[in-house]
C-alpha cells in the first residue's frame, strides 16, 4: 500500500459555512463539493439540517476538507496545523495576514535559515497554519 495524499480535515462546531466563506476570501479556495446534514438524512434534527456534512475546498494545488460538528458530541483531540507551501513570497504575506486578522500570531513570517520564509497562526477558528514561501528577491 502506498499513501497518495493525506489531506486535512476540519471540524468546526457550527462554523463550516463561515470558515469556507473565510478561506475563499484569504486563500483564494475553490469549493468543489458540499452536503448538509439535511440534503442526506431530512429525518435529522431541524437544527442540524443546515449544517456542512462535508466540504471539500481546493486552496491552489492542494485539498481541504471540513465538516460541522455535532453539536452533542463535544470535539476531543490533539493539535494539527496545516502547512501551506507558496512559491510567490507575496502571495504568502497576502494570505498570512488575512488569516491571522482576527487570528493569533505564533511566528511571524521571517526569513527562516533554510532559505524561505516560515510563519505560523491560528486563525479565528483554532485552527493552526504553518507558511513556507520562497524568501522575496531583494533589489
Amino acid at each position: 500500500m502506498t499513501i497518495q495524499a493525506a489531506t486535512p480535515y476540519l471540524i468546526l462546531n457550527g462554523r463550516a459555512e463561515q470558515a469556507i466563506a473565510f478561506y475563499q476570501r484569504a486563500l483564494g479556495a475553490k469549493v468543489e463539493a458540499m452536503q448538509r446534514f439535511g440534503d442526506v438524512d431530512q429525518s435529522c434534527p431541524t437544527a442540524m439540517k443546515s449544517r456542512v456534512m462535508h466540504a471539500q475546498l481546493r486552496v491552489g494545488d492542494a485539498i481541504l476538507m471540513l465538516s460541522d460538528s455535532n453539536e452533542d458530541t463535544p470535539l476531543k483531540g490533539g493539535s494539527v496545523n496545516i502547512a501551506l507551501q507558496l512559491d510567490d513570497p507575496e502571495q504568502a504575506r497576502q494570505c498570512f495576514d488575512a488569516l491571522a486578522a482576527k487570528g493569533t500570531v505564533v511566528q511571524p513570517l521571517i526569513d527562516a535559515p533554510w532559505g524561505g520564509m516560515f510563519g505560523a497562526l491560528s486563525d479565528e477558528f483554532g485552527i493552526n497554519w504553518m507558511f513556507n514561501s520562497a524568501r522575496a528577491k531583494k533589489a
